[in-house]
């Protein structure tokens, strides 16, 4: 800028001829030594070696907005790294739909695998799809974090060096709510849940910690994960008389369970795992329907940890349209955790997977992550969730555990 300044108050006709050629041609060689400086000092962030990281999760179809929440986290966390001088690489995020289907699941899985530009993967909200796919991961050898699904086998059903797990499992979430319900004073459970493996799952830890707890169950029904009419369950339900109706499955179901309790009068306590704990169950049920549901997520309460107040700060500077939901925390920190390795070792599937088997007390946005031998984080806590006044408060903070407000039953 001082060059042009100056030289700009040159009256080049008060200059004789060759003056001015002098003072042009020296002007051209300062304005060409800045640029060359500025292209110097630039080359390192031009020139960084762009990595590819896959994100797959549900991004159409009932359960969607906990895939878009877990999208917009993980490209947060691309976006956070890209923006830090510091780092290594420059980083893109290949985001595919898995439709929270397992055959749209595995042909996904396997596209991405294929792709040895992608050196891993933050992968899966719906426990189905995550079963069948860890085999296509192990057989390419891409090192991949689930960020959302619980059904417990993803880990521990195989070996798969490459399968990974930020989030905790239904047994964590069954545990503590078995626990947590029985000890409030419920006696009776009726239990709804999806024929798929998750609900399945849920039912099956749920109903042992529920026994060993001194709690009943006095009526289990399956349904299947389209089903549209409880009818017929429901009637059933109100005949048995329990104190709570316990749903194992996902949204979509959760809403149309707890609205048609309400037409057939069913006053029973709503409870549900961390498949309802969604802002698209409240919105679905309603205000009013939805009030004093409870659901359970592993994990600290993020919003309370210093870096969920970070989270929450830059997520909202993005304006997705979109909230993160429940599992986006998840989505960002196995981002975050799969980014600190290719910075560490480079981009390179076995040394990235190397480094991830290898994390111990990893600073996240959830706490400290460490994997056990089966690669699937030690999740100390998992934090209670009721629905007051049209949101989900964490149990201790709400009116409920202060008893200004009564639960179903109570």
């Amino acid at each position: 800028m001082s060059l042009y300044f100056t030289a700009s108050r040159l009256n080049p006709f008060s200059i004789k001829g060759s003056s001015v050629r002098k003072i042009q041609y020296g002007f051209a060689a300062a304005m060409l030594g800045t640029t060359v400086a500025m292209a110097i000092a630039s080359m390192p962030a031009m020139g960084k070696e762009v990595v590819k990281i896959a994100f797959v999760g549900p991004l159409t179809g009932g359960v969607s907005s906990i895939g878009l929440g877990g999208r917009n986290s993980a490209d947060l966390a691309v976006k956070l790294r890209n923006a830090d001088p510091a780092s290594k690489y420059t980083y893109e995020l290949v985001t595919q739909d898995d439709e929270c289907k397992p055959n749209v699941g595995v042909q996904v899985a396997t596209k991405i695998s294929a792709d040895r530009g992608i050196v891993a993967g933050v992968t899966h909200f719906c426990s189905a799809v995550a079963m069948g796919t860890v085999g296509v991961y192990n057989r390419f050898g891409l090192p991949v974090v689930v960020w959302g699904a619980v059904l417990p086998d993803i880990t521990y059903g195989n070996n798969f060096k490459e399968v990974h797990r930020v989030n905790g499992t239904m047994i964590n979430q069954s545990e503590v709510a078995a626990k947590f319900m029985t000890g409030l004073g419920y006696k009776k459970w009726a239990i709804i849940h999806d024929t798929t493996d998750y609900g399945k799952g849920h039912n099956k830890y749920f109903s042992e910690f529920l026994k060993r707890d001194g709690g009943t169950v006095v009526g289990t029904f399956g349904v299947t994960a389209d089903q549209q009419d409880f009818t017929s369950e429901l009637t059933k339900i109100r005949e048995l008389k329990p104190d709570v109706v316990y749903f194992g499955g996902l949204t979509p179901l959760g809403v149309r369970i707890r609205t048609q309790m309400e037409k057939l009068g069913i006053k029973a306590q709503f409870e549900g795992t961390s498949g309802i704990k969604s802002d698209a169950y409240i919105e679905g049920a309603g205000k009013q329907m939805s009030e004093g549901s409870l659901a359970f997520i592993e994990g600290a309460p993020w919003e309370k940890l210093p870096g969920g107040l970070y989270f929450t700060g830059k997520y909202q500077q993005q304006k997705y349209g979109e909230p993160p939901e429940a599992y986006g925390v998840f989505a960002f920190a196995a981002t975050n955790l799969i980014i600190d390795a290719v910075e560490k070792v480079g981009p390179d599937r076995k040394k990235v997977r190397d480094v991830l088997n290898g994390t111990r007390d990893a600073e996240t946005i959830i706490g400290k992550v460490t994997f056990d031998d089966h690669r699937q984080n030690v999740v100390p806590l998992v934090t209670k969730y009721v629905v007051e006044d049209g949101k989900w408060v964490i149990w201790e903070d709400s009116s409920y555990a202060k008893g200004k407000k009564k639960l179903a039953g109570l």
